[in-house]
């Protein structure tokens, strides 16, 4: 029969023992997360109930042995034998018999299904919209287009004849009239 301890914070930590060794796993659990990490070490078989204790470096688990107890220390993750000195102050854990649980049988993960693509709905944002069939893009009074020969010589033409009525200060992006020779917002020397 294997024996389990709440350690807090999700933690909790199972003991058993099979034959001569002794299993130790950590388990860690939070929304959406669970780990778990498993170490065995050669005791032979226990004399008695193992106890748990909680000292300032960590937890400490009392192992009642033919031979004599054996301590091994919980920091972390990390697990190692301790001497018995260590539990002479420390506080006593409830340790209690369970199940051993089936900590490794994760359900195995779907494969991913394919998406159904929906075709993107028209998108509007301030002064700005988008279209996906045919590609478009208007913003204030500029506009492009994508997609068809058609459409591609439209905008090549919008953008030459834009560029034609419209220019814009190379320091500041402010729109310009063709006869300007300095920019009225930033006062930049128009070229």
């Amino acid at each position: 029969m294997a024996y389990g301890c709440d350690l807090g914070g999700g933690q909790r930590v199972y003991l058993d023992n099979q034959g001569s060794q002794t299993v130790i796993t950590l388990a860690s659990s939070s929304p959406g997360q669970q780990q778990q990490a498993s170490t065995g070490f050669q005791t032979g078989r226990w004399n008695g109930s193992p106890q748990a204790f909680q000292t300032a470096s960590g937890i400490v688990i009392k192992i009642p042995l033919a031979d004599g107890d054996r301590f091994i220390q919980i920091q972390g993750n990390r697990i190692h034998w301790v001497n018995a000195g260590t539990v002479e102050t420390a506080q006593p854990l409830v340790m209690q018999q369970v199940e051993m649980p089936e900590l490794a049988s994760m359900p195995p993960m779907q494969p991913m299904q394919p998406m159904e693509m929906q075709p993107m709905k028209p998108m509007t944002m301030g002064n700005m919209s988008m279209n996906m069939n045919p590609m478009e893009m208007r913003m204030g009074d500029m506009e492009m287009r994508m997609g068809s020969a058609a459409a591609a010589n439209q905008t090549t033409h919008q953008a030459s004849a834009q560029q034609d009525s419209k220019r814009f200060c190379n320091q500041c992006g402010s729109s310009v009239k063709p006869d300007d020779r300095f920019c009225s917002s930033c006062g930049n020397r128009l070229g």
